[in-house]
């Protein structure tokens, strides 16, 4: 199972930025995907993650309003679009799958089974 993380990069504050995980080796509906994030000398963080057609979403406290998640099984890949990021926004970005039943959003850490390797994100004051 491979989860490649890309779209990561250096965007000024108040950008956006839009991430992209395809998943190969699973079946990839089968699998509620999640988004964590991870800055320097922190904990690992969720930020949200949906269910295995895409038809049901869940956001930290903290992510509403400015992270949105979706995916297209079709094409094996979860995105994640950042809109009016600050610089605090800065970490490197995760995606992880879950297998799930259909209506699961997974929004616990430890149930992810599979991760990816991570994409940097910087964000410029």
């Amino acid at each position: 199972v491979q989860l490649q993380a890309s779209g990561g990069g250096l965007v000024q504050a108040g950008g956006s930025l839009r991430l992209s995980c395809a998943a190969s080796g699973l079946t990839f509906s089968n699998y509620a995907m999640g988004w964590f994030r991870q800055a320097p000398g922190k904990e690992r963080e969720f930020i949200g993650s949906l269910n295995r057609n895409g038809s049901s979403t869940y956001y930290a406290d903290s992510m509403k309003g400015r992270f949105t998640i979706s995916r297209d099984n079709a094409k094996n890949t979860v995105y994640l679009q950042m809109d009016s990021l600050k610089p605090e926004d800065t970490a490197v970005y995760y995606c992880a799958a879950a297998r799930a039943i259909l209506s699961d959003v997974v929004p616990d850490e430890g149930r992810y089974q599979y991760w990816g390797q991570g994409t940097q994100v910087t964000v410029s004051s």
